[in-house]
């Protein structure tokens, strides 16, 4: 599916979309268990919580939520043990360092827009090799974290391009729905993580199963 509008710029979602950090996350919440004599949660179980961050992750490895009395605590200790081993098993997906090249033949800038805070995004992007994004957006660089359009906006603004001229891939639905607030072409990465519910339901303009597919895109 062609873009029935000029592309000017590719922004893109960090984790589930880009780069594979379910391993590390998930490995926060089982050193958690660990320490509390818990068995390990299966990954295949945390896996599809990772693009929720703390709140996902304690939610399916602790059975927590943010209106509990030790929410608070636990999210510090969890975010503390991931910092501590940030990208230990973190990788790109297949096809994204081709992608990402493909992108940068064509003279478009491309961009990251996540709900990681600074803290993490920083050190993660150049270890995962993603130091040549155009700009880095967190989830703490504009008042309001996605779903909100505000961020992606941001990115737009630093990349000097209108909105409307951006293409957003994520792997959540807030990741969507963000796109559409912005008035951007939304894009699912169903190659991710994807949450609790399927990509076909997110009415996003396009569901791609792979990064390569974006070739077809871009051509």
């Amino acid at each position: 599916m062609k873009p029935q509008f000029e592309l000017s710029a590719v922004l893109f979602d960090l984790d589930g979309t880009l780069a594979d950090t379910a391993p590390d996350l998930a490995a926060a919440v089982n050193k958690m268990r660990s320490e509390r004599h818990l068995a390990l949660a299966p990954y295949d179980h945390l896996r599809p919580y990772a693009s929720a961050g703390a709140r996902g992750l304690l939610g399916a490895g602790f059975g927590l939520t943010p209106d509990d009395d030790n929410y608070e605590a636990m999210r510090l200790e969890f975010l503390t043990h991931y910092e501590n081993a940030l990208c230990q098993h973190s990788r790109l997906f297949d096809g994204v360092t081709e992608l990402l090249g493909l992108i940068t033949d064509r003279k478009l800038p491309w961009g990251i827009v996540t709900n990681k805070a600074t803290r993490f995004t920083r050190p993660l992007v150049p270890l995962l090799g993603l130091q040549h994004a155009n700009c880095v957006i967190s989830g703490d660089t504009t008042a309001h974290s996605k779903p909100h359009p505000a961020p992606l906006l941001e990115a737009a603004r630093q990349l000097n391009v209108p909105a409307p001229n951006c293409c957003y891939i994520g792997d959540d639905l807030r990741d969507i729905q963000a796109a559409q607030a912005a008035g951007m072409f939304s894009i699912a990465a169903a190659w991710g993580y994807c949450g609790q519910s399927e990509p076909k339901h997110w009415q996003a303009d396009l569901i791609l199963n792979k990064p390569t597919e974006l070739f077809r895109f871009l051509a």
